[in-house]
């Protein structure tokens, strides 16, 4: 009998938890409500989306007004990176320059990065902060391009293909100084860092709810009173305007509670994570002593490893992976399928043969002690034969 699959994609999507399941249940039947809707149906809808509101902010240390539901994290980044330049271009400060520039990083997810490029379509200037060997943001470069004429500076908080973590908080506060409105995508992060608005200055965060044990389609987008901010759509007035459109109800209620459970055992699991991720790189630097880890210098989430082993080529691996059982990726889940090497490991300055060569295990709900032991023998395996194979075609 064969064994059972090994699931190593929890930062592309993690499977939707049972209490998760259980909270939503009741609102595909009898609490079917819409919640702008007055009578006995609505008002019970609107009373759960409320609740999950103030159980999301409660998660990130925010008000309850700072908080609205989106529908995933690419739909929060563009709205914090589009509707923060828009509301700078049409409103740049009285006396003060014209806010015409936005700071991002080059190892963003894309969501960020094409929501920047529309800027720029839109007359925004691009400017891309310099990264060292480990995705990390270098300082200088921050302080160099993060001036008072920036609409909006946005820096992942973990990167999601390598684990790199920044210095969120520090950064953020810098931005502070020099008035410069600042959004951080958490989709990463969330779960596995320590997130309080409260203490930490930045002006937008995102977080999506299939990386934490939710459904797809649900997501959270922070914004901090005062922040000026235009809305992507028009129509309704739900969400105070910034997020028009009848409210996914059961959706909210599922990210609400998956929420809650991720914050509640952020360092049980951050730790179990971690201990799982270092046995699986020890192995299989061990076992395959020319791989390389990238981000490994670095400050890094306890979820991600990202791999390359020279003389081979990721499609090929992981295509003898998913043979094999095991379930693992090249790096974002958005862009399975590009021929190219990723952009973070190129902007990193990995060369092109090893970056085509990557391959991304992350770890999660279903990882064990076992998944490491069977990966660690049987990675080491396909690596070997695939090398044979290559040595026999050349």
């Amino acid at each position: 009998m064969r064994p059972p699959p090994i699931y190593l994609d929890h930062a592309a999507t993690t499977p939707v938890r049972p209490e998760v399941v259980a909270a939503m249940a009741p609102f595909f039947g009898p609490r079917f409500g819409n919640p702008s809707s007055a009578h006995r149906w609505g008002r019970e809808a609107r009373a759960a989306l409320d609740e999950a509101r103030e159980r999301v902010a409660g998660c990130l240390g925010a008000g309850a007004d700072e908080v609205c539901f989106v529908s995933c994290g690419t739909e929060g980044d563009n709205l914090a990176v589009l509707g923060t330049w828009r509301a700078a271009r049409v409103a740049a400060p009285d006396g003060g320059p014209a806010r015409t520039a936005i700071v991002t990083t080059p190892i963003e997810h894309k969501a960020v990065l094409a929501a920047v490029h529309q800027a720029a379509r839109e007359g925004a200037e691009e400017r891309l902060l310099a990264v060292d060997a480990n995705g990390v943001v270098d300082r200088a470069s921050f302080d160099a391009l993060v001036r008072d004429d920036v609409a909006v500076c946005s820096i992942m908080w973990v990167n999601n293909e390598i684990g790199t973590v920044q210095p969120i908080p520090e950064l953020a506060a810098a931005a502070k100084v020099r008035g410069v409105p600042f959004h951080t995508d958490a989709v990463q992060a969330f779960g596995k860092i320590a997130i309080d608005a409260r203490t930490q200055p930045f002006d937008t965060l995102t977080l999506s709810g299939h990386k934490i044990g939710a459904p797809k389609g649900i997501g959270a987008f922070f914004v901090r009173r005062g922040t000026p901010l235009e809305p992507l759509m028009h129509g309704g007035s739900q969400d105070r305007g910034l997020r028009p459109g009848t409210e996914n109800v059961a959706m909210a209620v599922g990210l609400a509670r998956a929420a809650e459970l991720a914050v509640a055992e952020r360092e049980e699991e951050c730790a179990r994570l971690a201990r799982l991720r270092d046995a699986l790189e020890a192995e299989l630097l061990a076992r395959i002593p020319d791989a390389v880890v990238h981000g490994r210098g670095g400050p890094r989430a306890p979820h991600v490893l990202n791999i390359s082993v020279p003389g081979t080529d990721s499609e090929s691996l992981l295509l003898a992976l998913d043979l094999a059982g095991v379930a693992a990726s090249s790096g974002s889940a958005c862009q399975t399928g590009s021929v190219t090497p990723s952009h973070v490991l190129t902007a990193i300055g990995v060369p092109p043969e090893l970056a085509s060569a990557a391959v991304r295990m992350s770890l999660g709900a279903l990882t064990t002690d076992e998944c490491v032991r069977r990966v660690s023998e049987l990675f080491p395996a396909l690596i070997g034969k695939a090398r044979r194979l290559a040595g026999a075609t050349s």
